[in-house]
C-alpha cells in the first residue's frame, strides 16, 4: 500500500462532508427549491428533504460554485439517503482524474438504461423495498423494466461507490478527487462521506467490539443507522455496494444485491491488479451469459467495453482464449454450483490465440473473473460460493484434450447468407472479402487461401473497407444488429457497438476510415441512418454518433462520399437523396427527379472512384434502376444532367442512343453498378455483367452468369471485375485476358447432407435449394451439379471405392449418380416418406435406405442397377428427426444399427440379410428419472472396441455392448440442444458430437478433466459433421460448408515420421481472427531464441543507419571519439537523488580556463568519476540523426569570370532536423534549413537569399535576439568534425566557422543579452562549449555523462541555463572573473512520478519557472530557484519534442503530428504556494494536426501566431486566435525522382518515392496541384507538347510512370487522373510524349518498351530490344522526313543501364517505327566498382541546335562525354570529365551541358571553349537536370532538395554557336 498523501491525512479515517462544510449554514453550500430538515422517525434525526417536480430546479450542491472543488481523495463515497415513495430522483457528483479529466457520475430511477460518454456515466438506480411486498419480490426474479418510481415501501439506504474502480473499470481513468456532489429531487438525504476504509453498515464500533471481529471494520456512529433494539439491520435498511459482486442486471444499474462478507477495514489504494491466469470451473450460468454477452450490450456501453471484476486480481499473461467446454465428474466441485445451475460444470480454458479474447482467471477469493479485451462490450463475472483461494498449481497440472485446439478452420465453401450485394476488393487487388453467413472471409485470388474474421453471432448484412484497406467494418442483421470494425491487417476486432436498428442493410466506411455510415430499419420499420465517428477506433476502440435520422424513404444502398466525410447519397425506391453532417445534424435533400420519381433505384457510384482530389462541384453521380436507366447526376446543382436507358445487345436502338422513353422496350434491371475512371460496370437481371465506356454508347464485354448479377466491382487497379449472383456465386473477370474465374460457389439454403469421396478427395452435398452438388475439397472448386427441380434432396452417400453416389430424396425416391460420365445409373422408389438414412457398407457391397414412415431397404451395390434384396416396413422410428444419417453399420459391415421401430427402441440388425438380432430399450436405463429417454442418433466405432454408441433426447452418450446391449457408461448434458451427429476416429481416440451451432471433439475414453474442446462459427444449426476418411479433417455442414484440420491427427502423423527430434509447429500463413482456435500446437519444449531488436527508425527518417551503427543493429563503439582524465577540466556533478528537495547553495566548478589560447585545441574530456562513456543513440526522435548519403562532397573548382548561374529558388524545408528554422516577429527575420543551404526567405515578397558554406547536412540553427548573428551547424562524414557557421544576417557572409565538437550538434541558443553561445554536442560527442559572442571564442567546454536532447539559457539571468536528456536535466551556473570561466551544474534526476526515461524539451517562463517535456507525453514544470519539479501532467499521447513558453500559454508539439496550447497561469501559483499540484490547473485551449512529426517551433510574444516544422518537409503558419494553419514552405520529404518544365515554362512538376506528383508555379514557386498514389512510387513523368496553342490551355496532360508498372495521365486543369495504362509487369523507369503528343513511350526495369496511345489507353507496340536490361532514357526529336533514308519525321532514342542506345525513326500516324543506328559503348572487363548497381548511369540525348548528334555519358574506360554523329556513323568529340556522371542535361540553345555528379557538384560546361565550372549548394547526388525549353532556368535535383538556377549567360548569336 502506497503511503498517502500529506494534504490527504486529515481527511482519515473519513470525512463527514455535511459537518466538514457546515451546511446548516449555506455558506459552503447551495440550496435551490424546496429544501427543508425534519425530523425523520426511523433514524431519530434530523434529515434534509430535497423535493419538486423539476430535479434540476430543487437541490442541494457542494461547494457552492462550480469552479470551487471539494478536494475529497476518499476512495469510497457513502451516501444516507432515502428515495421519495412515487417519486423520481437524480444524484450528480463529479469526480476528476488524474489527468484533470471531470468525469460526472449520476445515478437515477428516471434512467432507464446505462449510458456511457467520455464525460459522463448514468447508472439506473432500483429502488429497494419493504421485504415479502409484491415490488421486492418480482425484483429478485425479473431481468428489465425495475427502473422507476420509488415504490411504497422503500427504505432508507446507504450508498457505497468506489469511485476508484468505477472510473478505472469504465473509462480505464484513474480517480484523483472529488470536486463536487449535486443531490436533486425527490429524496430524504442524511448525510455523505468519504473514505478510504471500506465499512460493514450493518455492524457497529460496540457489536464489533463485543463479537472480536478484527476483520470487519465496523461502520462509525455518526454514519451509523439506527437499529431498534431486537431488530435486524437488514430487514430496516438497504446496503449497496456498486460496483457489487452479487447478481446484476443485464445492463449496468445500481440494485440491491446478494454481497457476502468483504474483509474489510484495509486501506485500498492499490489499483486492481491481474494475477496469473487459472483454469477454474464455472456454473452453466457463466456460460449461458457467455453466449448472451452480444444481446445485453448497449451502444453508449462501446466505450466502456471493460466492466468491473469483483475482486482484486494481480497480473495476466498476454494470452488469449478458445473456449473449452467439459463435463466434470470431480463431485467436490458441484458444492461451487446454485440450485438453478445444471448438474453437470463446465471449464473454460486460457490458451494462446492470435489476438485478443476473453481472459478467464482466478482471484485469490476463488472468484472466476472473466475479462474481455478491447474489441467486445462487456466483461462478465460469476460468483463461486466457496471462499477457499484456488491453487494455481492445481490448475495448471489439470490434464485436457490434446493438443489444444484440436481442430483449426481451413475452408469454408460459401457465399452470402443474408445477402448476396455485399463483397470488396482489397486495395492492392489480390483478395476479396466477403460474408459467408456469420463469417467474414477473406480469400487471395490467386492463391485461394482464405483467412477469417470470427466474431458475429447472426449472419453479416453489410460490410465496407476505408479506402487504403486497413479497416474492414461488418454488420450482421437480426434483433440484435451488432456492427464490428476490424483491424484488417491483423485481424483483430477493435470495437463492436450495436446499432439502433434491428437490421442493417447498407454499410459506407469514408475514405480515411474517419466516418461510417449504417442504414437499417427500426423497431417501427422506419429506415434509419447513423453516421459514426470511427477516428479513433484504432487508438482505444472509440466508436461515437456523430448523427442519427429517421426517414419515410427506401434506402437500398447509401455511401460516403470520397472527397468529404460528411457527404452521403443513397438511393432507393423512388428517390435519391444527397446527405450532410452539419453541427451533429444528418440532412438529406432529395435529387428533382421529374419524369424519373417513380423508377426503383438500386445503386449509386461517383464518378472516378475514389479519388479524394476530385472537386465535388464537378463529380458526376451514376444511379441505376431496375428499369433499366442509368441517371447521371450534378451534384453541385442537385439535379439530373442526363439519363440513358440500356437495352439488350440484340435489342438496343441505335439510332438514338441518348434518347430515354419510360414506356419503350424492356430495359435491362440492373442491380449494381462500379464506376473506374475509363469504364463502367453494370450487373443486371439477365445474368450479364456487362462493361461500357463511360458514354455507355455500346457493350464491349459482357459475362453471363448463371443467375442474376447482384453485385458488382471494379478494383482499384482497373484490371478487374468482381461480380456476384443471387445463385450464390462469386467471380470476377479479367478484363486484359477476358477470362472468368469463378472464386465461390455456393448452396442458396440449408445444406441437409453430405458425404466424402476419400480417394478422390471430393465432396458431395445436398441441399434445401434442390441442388445437388459435387466439390473439390483441396480447391473448393464446384465440379458437378444436379438440380431436382421437383423434389428436394436429403440424404447423400458416397460408395467407399467407386465413382458413384447415391441420393435420397423427400419423395421416397433413391437415385444412384455415376460422377465420372455424370450419368444416372438407377433409381428406387421404395419408400413413401422422406429418405432419412442412406448408407454403403464400407466393403461397399451393400446399400441401405431408409424411410421417414419407418421402411428400411437393402441393396445390391455390386450391381449396376442396385436392385432390391430386401424391404422392411415399420422397423425404423418414425420421423424426419433422424436424418440424414439414420442409419450406421459396423466398421466390419456386419451390423446395421438405427432407431426404432420406436423412438424408445435401438435396433441392430444383421447387415447382409436385414435378420434383427437385438432390441435395446435406452428408456429404462437411468433409473433415477421417472422421464422416458428417447433415442436419437446411433454411430458404430471401430469393431475392435465392440460399442454402440447412442445420443438422447436428454442430452446424454450411452455407451453399449455392441452384442449384449449392457451399457457401459454415459455422459451427461452434451450440448443444450439434441445432438445432431455422432461420430468416432479410426483410433477410437476422439469422439464428434455437434449441437447448438458447435463442434465438440471429446476424448473417446473420457478419463481427462477436460474432456473435449468446443468450437464455433455457424450460423445456424449444424445438420451433419464427419471426420474424413483420411481422419486428417473435419467436415461440417449447415448454413455453408466448413472444412477443419483435425490437428490430432496431424500430430500423430508428425510424430510417427520423427519419433526423437522436438518438434515446433511453422507459424500460419495466414493470420487468423481473435476469436477462432490457435492456428497450432503449442510444444514448449525448448527456449525461444533470443532475439536482439534495434529501433533504427527512430525520427521518421529514411531507414539511415547513425554512423556507429552497423546494419544489423549492433552498436559499434566510436574510435574517433577519446575520452580520459584533463587536469584542466574536472567534471564534478552533484546528483540529487531526492529531485532538487533540499538543494545545496553552493555550486561546486565543474570546467575553468586559466588560458584563452589552449582552448582551440582542447585537451581530452572527462565524465562523471573518470567514467569512460560509451553511449548508445537515445530512444527520443528529437535527437538529432544525420539522413544516411552514399556520396562524398568535394570541393568545387573555382573559375574565372562571371558564373553561368545563380541559384535563385531552393524548394523545401529539412524535415530531419531539429530545431533548424528561426523566425523573429520584430524583424520579419525568416530562416530554416535544407540540406547543407541556410535560406532567408522573405515572407512578403517571397524572395530568398542563400548562404552557402556546409558541405554536411546543417542539424540545427540559432540567431541571437537582435538578429544580428546566425548560427548554424552540420556535421562531416570526413574527419573534420562538425563546424558551426556564424553568419552576419544583414550581408550573408560568414563571419566565423567554429569547430569543437567531433560529430553533430544537437542544440545550440544564445544568452538573453547575447554574450554567449552555447552549443551541445549528440549522444557520440557529449560535450557542451560555451562561446564568447564578441569574438567566438571558446570559454569553456565540458563533456557529461549522458546524451542532451535540448539546452535553453534563463531570460532572467545571463549566465544560467539550462539542458535536458537522458534521465536527468541539468541546471548550469557561468561564472566568469576576468578571463576565468567557471561552469557549475546541478543535476536533477528525472523523480518517479514522471515516469519517464528522458526529457526531450525545454522552455523557460519568466518567472523562475522551467518546463519539460517527456518521451512519455507528459510536462513537468520545475521550480529553478529550488531546482526541484512541484507539478506534472499527460500533455500528449507520444513524444513531445518541442515546447514553447510566452506568458501564461505554452505551446507542445509531439510525433502524434499534434501540436497544443496550453494555459498554465495557475502553475506559478502552485511554485508560490507551495501546494499539492494538480494537472487540472491546466488547461488545454487549442490543438492542432499537422502532417508530421513537429520538429521545430517559433511563436511570438503572445503566442497568437507562429511558425512551425514538420518531418514531411513542410513550415506552417500556425494562428491560434483564428484556429488557422497555413503552408509557408512545401517540399518533398522522400526521394524526388524527375522534374519537368511545362511548355510554356510557368510551371514545372516533381514526382517522388512516396507516389507523389506535384505541379509547381515557375513564377513564386509555389505548390499548386498535387496527385498522390498511395504505396506506389512516381518514377518518371512527361509534359504532353504544345501542338495547338488554342487547345493547349484546354488540354495540358502530365504522363507518369510507376513502379508498379502502371502509367497514369493526369488533367492539368480538371486536377483529376483522366487514365490508367498498365503496359508494363515492372517498374516503368523511363517515359515521354512523342513529338506530336500522338503517342506515349515508356520503358520499365526490364527492358521492354510500350508504346501506348493516350487517347485510347491501348498499348499499341511492344519494342523488346533493351530486353533484360532497364531503361535509364528515352527522348523524342524531329527529324527530316526522309533524313536517314526512313520516312517520319521524328526520331527517338532508348538507353539501358548495359550502355545500350537505340535510335530510331517513326511514323506514328502510319503505324512504322524503324531501327536508325544502335551503339554500344564499351566498359573495363573488370570494372572498378564490382556492385553493378552503384555503376554511373547510361544516358544520352539528342543535341537541341544540329540533328543527327547524340551525346552519351556512362561508365567506360574513363568519365567523358561522346558525341556520336548519326549521319558519320562515328564519335566525333569527347569531353573528359573529374567525375562520373549521375545526371545529364543540355541547354537548348545547345551553348552548355550540365552534369551531375556523386561528389555533390553540378557541372555546366561550356561549349566549345570548354569552360567549365562546379557549381555545389546539395547536399546528396546531383541525380537529375533538366533546362527549361526556353534554356533561361536550370532544375536539379539531389535526393528531395529541388534547386532552382538561373542562367546567366546568354549570348546574342546563340544560332551560330554549334557542337562541331
Amino acid at each position: 500500500m502506497e503511503k498517502p498523501k500529506m494534504e490527504s491525512v486529515w481527511q482519515r479515517p473519513y470525512v463527514n462532508i455535511f459537518k466538514h462544510f457546515k451546511l446548516e449554514e449555506w455558506k459552503k453550500s447551495t440550496k435551490e427549491g424546496d429544501i427543508a430538515p425534519v425530523m425523520d422517525k426511523t433514524l431519530k434525526c434530523t434529515v434534509y428533504r430535497i423535493r419538486g417536480s423539476i430535479p434540476a430546479g430543487n437541490y442541494i450542491q457542494l461547494p457552492k460554485t462550480t469552479t470551487q472543488s471539494l478536494g475529497l481523495v476518499g476512495r469510497y463515497l457513502y451516501i444516507l439517503f432515502k428515495p421519495i415513495v412515487s417519486k423520481y430522483f437524480v444524484v450528480h457528483f463529479d469526480a476528476v482524474t488524474e489527468d484533470s479529466q471531470v468525469i460526472r457520475i449520476s445515478f437515477s430511477n428516471l434512467f432507464k438504461e446505462f449510458k456511457c460518454t467520455v464525460t459522463w456515466l448514468q447508472f439506473p438506480f432500483v429502488c429497494g423495498a419493504v421485504k415479502g411486498s409484491v415490488y421486492n419480490t418480482t425484483a429478485k426474479s425479473a431481468k428489465q423494466d425495475l427502473v422507476g418510481l420509488a415504490p411504497v415501501g422503500v427504505k432508507w439506504t446507504c450508498l457505497i461507490m468506489d469511485l476508484h474502480y468505477i472510473l478505472l473499470f469504465y473509462l480505464k481513468r484513474h480517480y484523483s478527487h472529488l470536486k463536487s456532489i449535486k443531490l436533486c429531487s425527490n429524496m430524504y438525504v442524511k448525510n455523505i462521506f468519504t473514505s478510504d476504509l471500506l465499512f460493514e453498515p450493518s455492524v457497529t464500533v460496540h457489536e464489533a467490539k463485543r463479537a472480536g471481529l478484527h476483520d470487519v471494520s465496523p461502520m462509525p456512529r455518526e454514519m451509523a443507522f439506527l437499529v431498534p433494539k431486537g431488530e435486524n439491520w437488514h430487514d430496516i435498511y438497504d446496503c449497496i455496494r456498486f460496483p457489487s459482486d452479487g447478481v446484476k442486471m443485464p445492463y449496468d444499474s445500481i440494485q440491491k444485491g446478494h454481497t457476502s462478507p468483504h474483509k474489510t477495514g484495509h486501506s485500498t489504494h492499490y489499483t486492481p491488479i491481474r494475477t496469473n491466469s487459472h483454469t477454474v470451473s464455472v456454473s452453466k450460468a457463466v456460460k449461458d451469459r457467455v453466449s448472451l454477452i452480444q444481446q445485453i450490450t448497449s451502444p453508449e456501453a462501446e466505450m466502456c467495453r471493460h466492466r468491473r471484476s469483483p475482486r482484486i486480481v494481480r497480473s495476466i499473461p498476454e494470452i488469449h482464449l478458445d473456449i473449452t467446454l467439459s463435463p466434470n465428474h470431480d463431485r467436490s466441485s458441484r458444492d461451487w454450483e446454485n440450485d438453478e445451475t445444471t448438474k453437470s460444470l463446465e471449464c473454460m480454458k486460457v490458451i494462446p490465440a492470435d489476438d485478443g479474447g476473453i481472459h478467464v482467471f482466478a482471484d485469490q477469493g476463488g472468484r472466476a473473473v472473466i475479462h474481455r479485451a478491447d474489441s467486445d462490450i462487456e466483461t462478465l463475472r460469476t460468483k463461486v460460493s466457496t471462499p477457499t483461494r484456488l491453487s494455481t498449481e492445481k490448475f495448471r497440472k489439470r490434464k485436457g484434450l490434446q493438443p489444444d485446439p484440436i481442430l483449426k478452420l481451413k475452408k469454408i465453401i460459401g457465399y452470402g447468407g443474408c445477402t448476396v450485394k455485399c463483397a470488396a476488393w482489397t486495395k492492392s487487388g489480390s483478395a476479396v472479402a466477403y460474408p459467408c453467413h456469420a463469417i467474414v472471409v477473406v480469400m487471395e485470388i490467386d492463391t485461394g487461401q482464405q483467412r477469417f474474421f470470427i466474431g458475429h453471432t447472426d449472419k453479416v448484412s453489410a460490410l465496407s473497407f476505408n479506402g487504403s484497406t486497413t479497416l474492414l467494418a461488418s454488420a450482421q442483421t437480426g434483433n440484435v444488429s451488432l456492427i464490428r470494425v476490424w483491424n484488417f491487417n491483423q485481424g483483430n476486432c477493435l470495437a463492436m457497438f450495436k446499432t439502433h436498428v434491428h437490421s442493417v442493410s447498407s454499410l459506407s466506411f469514408s475514405f480515411n476510415g474517419g466516418v461510417l455510415c449504417s442504414v437499417g430499419k427500426d423497431g417501427h420499420g422506419k429506415t434509419t441512418v447513423v453516421v459514426w465517428n470511427t477516428s479513433k477506433v484504432n487508438q482505444d476502440g472509440e466508436v461515437l454518433v456523430m448523427a442519427k435520422a429517421h426517414t419515410e424513404v427506401d434506402i437500398q444502398v447509401m455511401k460516403i462520399a470520397a472527397f468529404d466525410d460528411t457527404r452521403m447519397v443513397s438511393c432507393g425506391r423512388d428517390n435519391i437523396r444527397l446527405w450532410r453532417v452539419r453541427n451533429g445534424a444528418l440532412r438529406s435533400c432529395p435529387v428533382n427527379l421529374g419524369e424519373y420519381h417513380c423508377l426503383a433505384f438500386t445503386d449509386i457510384a461517383f464518378e472516378e472512384g475514389n479519388l479524394a482530389d476530385k472537386d465535388p462541384v464537378e463529380r458526376t453521380l451514376f444511379a441505376c434502376s431496375k428499369s433499366g436507366h442509368i441517371i447521371e447526376i450534378d451534384y453541385k446543382n442537385v439535379v439530373i444532367r442526363k439519363a440513358r436507358r440500356l437495352f439488350p445487345s440484340q435489342q438496343n436502338p441505335s439510332s438514338h442512343p441518348e434518347t430515354v422513353s419510360l414506356n419503350t422496350g424492356s430495359g435491362i434491371a440492373i442491380n449494381s453498378i462500379s464506376i473506374s475512371a475509363a469504364f463502367c460496370a453494370t450487373g443486371s437481371d439477365d445474368g450479364y455483367l456487362r462493361l461500357w465506356p463511360l458514354d455507355f454508347s455500346t457493350v464491349f464485354l459482357e459475362a453471363e452468369h448463371e443467375g442474376a448479377v447482384s453485385f458488382v466491382s471494379i478494383d482499384p487497379n482497373g484490371l478487374k471485375v468482381l461480380a456476384a449472383t443471387t445463385a450464390g456465386n462469386l467471380g470476377y473477370l479479367d478484363i486484359p485476358s477476358r477470362g472468368y474465374t469463378t472464386l465461390m460457389r455456393s448452396h442458396i439454403n440449408k445444406i441437409l447432407a453430405f458425404s466424402v469421396d476419400g480417394i478422390r478427395r471430393h465432396l458431395v452435398t445436398v441441399s434445401e435449394d434442390c441442388t445437388i452438388r459435387v466439390w473439390d475439397i483441396d480447391s473448393m472448386q464446384q465440379l458437378y451439379d444436379f438440380v431436382s427441380a421437383e423434389e428436394t434432396p436429403c440424404a447423400v452417400t458416397f460408395h467407399p471405392s467407386r465413382q458413384v453416389f447415391a441420393c435420397g430424396f423427400s419423395s421416397g425416391v433413391v437415385r444412384i449418380f455415376n460422377v465420372g460420365n455424370s450419368s444416372l445409373l438407377a433409381e428406387q422408389r421404395q419408400h413413401r416418406g422422406q429418405v432419412i438414412g442412406l448408407i454403403f457398407s464400407p466393403n461397399g457391397e451393400y446399400m441401405y435406405s431408409a424411410g421417414s414412415l419407418g421402411s428400411l431397404a437393402l441393396y445390391d451395390a455390386t450391381k449396376e442397377d442396385h436392385h432390391v434384396i430386401r424391404i422392411l416396413g415399420n422397423v425404423v422410428a418414425r420421423g424426419s428427426c433422424y436424418g440424414p444419417d439414420a442409419l450406421t453399420v459396423s466398421s466390419d459391415s456386419g451390423h446395421l444399427a438405427f432407431v426404432g421401430p420406436s423412438e424408445f427402441v435401438v435396433t441392430v440388425m444383421d447387415a447382409h440379410s436385414l435378420d434383427e438380432l437385438m432390441l435395446v430399450d435406452v428408456s429404462i436405463l437411468d433409473l433415477e428419472t421417472t422421464t422416458l429417454d428417447t433415442a436419437i442418433k446411433v454411430c458404430y466405432p471401430p469393431a475392435a472396441v465392440n460399442q454402440l454408441l447412442v445420443s438422447t433426447s436428454s442430452n446424454k452418450i450411452l455407451w453399449l455392448n455392441a452384442k449384449t446391449g449392457k451399457l457401459l457408461r454415459e455422459m451427461c448434458n452434451i450440448h443444450k440442444t439434441v445432438p445432431s451427429s455422432l461420430a468416432v476416429t479410426e483410433d477410437v481416440q476422439h469422439l464428434l458430437t455437434t449441437g447448438e451451432k458447435v463442434v465438440k471433439i471429446w476424448d473417446y475414453k473420457m478419463k481427462l478433466e477436460i474432456n473435449f474442446q468446443v468450437f464455433i462459427g455457424h450460423s445456424e444449426s449444424i445438420q451433419q459433421a464427419a471426420f474424413s476418411p483420411d481422419q486428417l479433417s473435419v467436415i461440417s455442414v449447415g448454413d455453408a460448408i466448413f472444412i477443419w484440420d483435425f490437428l490430432a491427427a496431424a500430430l500423430d502423423q508428425e510424430t510417427n515420421v520423427l519419433p526423437n527430434e522436438l518438434r515446433r509447429p511453422e507459424a500460419p500463413l495466414i493470420a487468423e481472427n481473435s476469436e477462432h482456435p490457435r492456428q497450432f500446437v503449442p510444444v514448449p519444449s525448448f527456449s525461444p531464441p533470443h532475439i536482439h531488436v534495434h529501433d533504427v527508425e527512430r525520427n521518421e527518417q529514411d531507414g539511415s543507419l547513425p554512423y556507429s551503427e552497423n546494419k544489423d543493429g549492433c552498436r559499434q563503439r566510436d574510435e574517433s571519439i577519446r575520452v580520459g582524465r584533463s587536469r584542466d577540466l574536472p567534471l564534478q556533478v552533484n546528483d540529487d537523488l531526492h529531485c532538487g528537495e533540499h538543494v545545496s547553495s553552493h555550486l561546486r566548478p565543474v570546467s575553468s580556463q586559466e588560458d584563452q589560447g589552449d582552448f582551440e585545441e582542447p585537451g581530452p574530456l572527462v565524465g562523471d568519476g573518470d567514467i569512460q562513456h560509451n553511449c548508445s543513440r537515445p530512444e527520443s526522435y528529437k535527437h538529432f540523426a544525420a539522413r544516411f548519403k552514399t556520396s562524398v562532397s568535394q570541393g568545387a573548382v573555382l573559375s574565372e569570370g562571371k558564373d553561368d548561374l545563380k541559384l535563385k529558388v531552393v524548394i523545401g524545408y529539412n524535415g530531419n532536423g531539429r530545431g533548424n528554422m528561426v523566425w523573429n516577429p520584430d524583424t520579419a527575420l525568416f530562416a530554416y534549413s535544407c540540406g547543407c543551404l541556410v535560406v532567408i526567405e522573405d515572407l512578403h515578397s517571397g524572395s530568398q537569399r542563400h548562404l552557402t558554406g556546409h558541405t554536411g547536412e546543417i542539424s540545427t540553427l540559432a540567431v541571437s535576439h537582435d538578429t544580428q548573428d546566425l548560427a548554424s551547424a552540420s556535421g562531416e562524414q570526413n574527419k573534420t568534425g562538425c563546424c558551426i557557421f556564424i553568419w552576419d544576417v544583414m550581408s550573408g557572409s560568414c563571419k566565423k566557422v567554429l569547430s569543437q565538437h567531433a560529430s553533430e550538434v544537437q542544440a545550440m541558443a544564445y544568452s538573453r543579452d547575447d554574450r554567449l553561445l552555447m552549443s551541445a554536442g549528440d549522444y557520440r560527442d557529449l560535450t557542451i562549449a560555451l562561446w564568447n559572442t564578441r569574438n567566438y571564442e571558446l570559454l569553456a567546454t565540458t563533456r557529461v555523462s549522458s546524451p542532451i536532447h535540448d539546452l535553453a539559457f534563463d531570460p532572467t539571468a545571463y549566465n544560467e541555463f539550462a539542458c535536458v536528456g537522458v534521465g536527468a536535466v541539468h541546471f548550469w551556473l557561468v561564472e566568469q572573473s576576468g578571463n576565468e570561466v567557471q561552469l557549475k551544474v546541478h543535476r536533477v534526476s528525472i523523480p518517479d512520478e514522471v515516469n519517464a526515461g528522458e526529457l526531450t524539451a525545454l522552455c523557460y517562463n519568466g518567472d523562475s519557472v522551467l518546463y519539460t517535456a517527456t518521451n512519455t507525453g507528459k510536462i513537468c514544470a520545475w521550480d529553478t530557484q529550488h531546482n526541484r519539479c512541484f507539478m506534472t501532467w499527460d500533455a500528449d499521447e507520444g513524444e513531445i519534442g518541442i515546447v514553447q513558453c510566452r506568458g501564461y500559454r505554452l505551446m507542445s508539439g509531439s510525433n502524434t503530428k499534434k501540436i497544443r496550447l496550453w494555459a498554465v497561469a495557475a502553475v506559478q501559483e502552485m511554485r508560490c504556494e507551495e501546494t499539492g499540484a494538480r494537472s487540472n490547473s491546466v488547461l488545454l485551449e487549442h490543438e492542432m494536426i499537422l502532417d508530421g512529426t513537429v520538429v521545430s517551433a517559433v511563436f511570438d510574444d503572445i503566442m497568437d501566431m507562429g511558425i512551425v516544422g514538420t518531418t514531411a518537409g513542410t513550415l506552417w503558419y500556425i494562428n491560434w486566435a483564428e484556429n488557422t494553419s497555413i503552408r509557408l514552405i512545401s517540399g518533398h520529404r522522400n526521394k524526388v525522382n524527375q522534374v519537368i518544365f511545362s511548355p510554356d515554362e510557368s510551371h514545372f512538376a516533381t514526382c517522388a518515392e512516396d507516389g507523389s506528383l506535384r505541379v509547381w508555379v515557375m513564377n513564386g514557386t509555389e505548390l499548386v496541384v498535387q496527385f498522390h498514389v498511395l504505396n506506389q512510387s512516381c518514377l518518371c513523368m512527361a509534359w504532353s507538347p504544345t501542338i495547338n496553342s488554342r487547345k493547349c490551355a484546354d488540354k495540358q496532360q502530365i504522363v507518369a510512370g510507376y513502379s508498379d508498372g502502371t502509367i497514369r495521365l493526369f488533367g492539368i486543369l480538371k486536377t483529376e487522373m483522366e487514365l490508367k495504362i498498365h503496359p508494363h509487369p515492372v517498374a516503368v523507369s523511363a517515359i515521354t510524349y512523342s513529338m506530336d503528343g500522338e503517342v506515349i513511350i515508356s520503358g520499365g526495369k526490364d527492358g521492354l518498351m510500350a508504346v501506348s496511345s493516350p487517347r485510347t489507353g491501348i498499348t499499341i507496340r511492344i519494342i523488346s530490344d533493351h530486353k533484360g536490361s532497364p531503361i535509364t532514357t528515352i527522348e523524342c526529336t524531329q527529324k527530316r522526313y526522309d533524313e536517314f533514308g526512313l520516312e517520319g519525321d521524328e526520331m527517338w532514342l532508348a538507353v539501358s543501364s548495359d550502355r545500350r542506345v537505340s535510335i530510331w525513326a517513326a511514323d506514328w500516324h502510319k503505324d512504322q517505327c524503324e531501327l536508325i543506328d544502335w551503339l554500344t559503348f564499351p566498359a573495363p572487363i573488370e570494372p572498378q566498382i564490382r556492385d553493378k548497381n552503384s555503376l554511373p548511369p547510361s544516358l544520352a540525348a539528342f543535341s537541341p541546335r544540329q540533328s543527327g548528334i547524340v551525346v552519351y555519358v556512362g561508365f567506360g574506360v574513363k568519365p567523358e562525354i561522346i558525341l556520336y554523329c548519326l549521319h558519320s556513323k562515328q564519335t566525333i568529340k569527347q569531353i573528359a570529365l573529374p567525375h562520373w556522371a549521375a545526371s545529364l542535361c543540355l541547354s537548348p540553345t545547345g551553348q552548355l551541358i550540365a552534369v551531375g555528379t556523386c561528389e555533390r557538384l553540378m557541372k555546366i560546361i561550356h561549349y566549345p571553349n570548354g569552360k567549365c565550372q562546379d557549381f555545389t549548394g546539395h547536399n546528396d547526388t546531383v541525380h537529375f537536370i533538366r533546362f527549361a525549353p526556353s534554356g533561361k532556368f536550370l532544375l536539379s535535383i539531389a535526393y528531395n532538395e529541388v534547386l532552382v538556377w538561373q542562367v546567366q549567360k546568354t549570348p546574342s548569336d546563340l544560332n551560330s554557336i554549334q557542337y562541331l
